[in-house]
């Protein structure tokens, strides 16, 4: 019992310490950390632990070495930059202060500096493909991320509103097979803008879905990359499209 107590004090003294560190009252970290005085006074009383995305920005502001205490309490390490960012492997043994820029799910919001990495929100939500059915999400911005995932900036180029999702289902594959990860731009949903584009669509009794977004003559269908799959006409049917779908990651065979 008192084990865990001290790891409760030790997240709580540090973050004191770094508020004190930058002069700043708990109402000003709140400010910069998109939170309220009364959660960072919560944090620094060990009532409440931050969420992951408090940690990455905590991180972020902290500076080396400090910021990998509190990257490392967000869930990511140096082996796990390493993993996802091969080439930054040795700059990472020189440099151990690269970057994160935050993406804070319903944060949308412009950072104020550039990065080299974004941390990216994994959220506990599945998208289904064609015959499927993924989980009824009516706003994928108010879904706390389980972990996050690190990528490089110029792959995300709206990171306010990048987060990234598990996909079930095999009617896109080759491309996009069962269990990858998809990482998704959910300011990107203008139809007109979309056509010949893979997207993230929901519908009341279907879910998540993702598709590939096509107009023939007057009508927009979501097709999928396997034609053993039936398309869907959208306007008819209730579907709406939610985000672009900007690249995704998974294991080979």
């Amino acid at each position: 019992m008192s084990n865990t107590r001290d790891a409760k004090l030790e997240w709580a003294k540090r973050i004191i310490a770094l508020r004190r560190r930058l002069q700043m009252s708990q109402s000003e970290l709140g400010q910069q950390m998109n939170a309220s005085a009364m959660a960072v006074s919560r944090w620094e009383r060990g009532v409440q632990e931050p969420p992951a995305n408090i940690y990455v920005q905590l991180g972020n502001i902290t500076g080396d070495p400090e910021c990998w205490y509190f990257w490392g309490r967000a869930g990511l390490s140096s082996d796990d930059l390493m993993r996802v960012l091969p080439a930054a492997r040795s700059r990472l043994r020189k440099d151990r202060m690269l970057k994160l820029e935050v993406v804070q799910a319903g944060a949308h919001r412009t950072p104020k500096r550039s990065a080299d990495l974004v941390a990216i929100p994994f959220l506990p939500v599945v998208a289904a493909t064609h015959g499927g059915k993924g989980d009824p999400v009516e706003s994928l911005n108010d879904i706390p991320p389980e972990t996050m995932l690190a990528a490089p900036s110029k792959w995300c180029p709206n990171p306010a509103y990048t987060s990234c999702l598990r996909v079930h289902g095999r009617s896109m594959m080759p491309l996009i097979h069962d269990g990858y990860i998809i990482v998704i731009d959910t300011s990107q949903t203008n139809r007109a803008k979309l056509y010949g584009q893979i997207v993230v669509a929901t519908h009341k009794d279907h879910g998540l879905i993702v598709s590939r977004l096509q107009r023939f003559d007057h009508t927009e269908v979501l097709v999928p990359e396997n034609r053993e799959y039936e398309s869907t006409a959208v306007s008819i049917n209730g579907w709406r499209i939610v985000a672009k779908i900007l690249w995704w990651i998974g294991q080979a065979a």
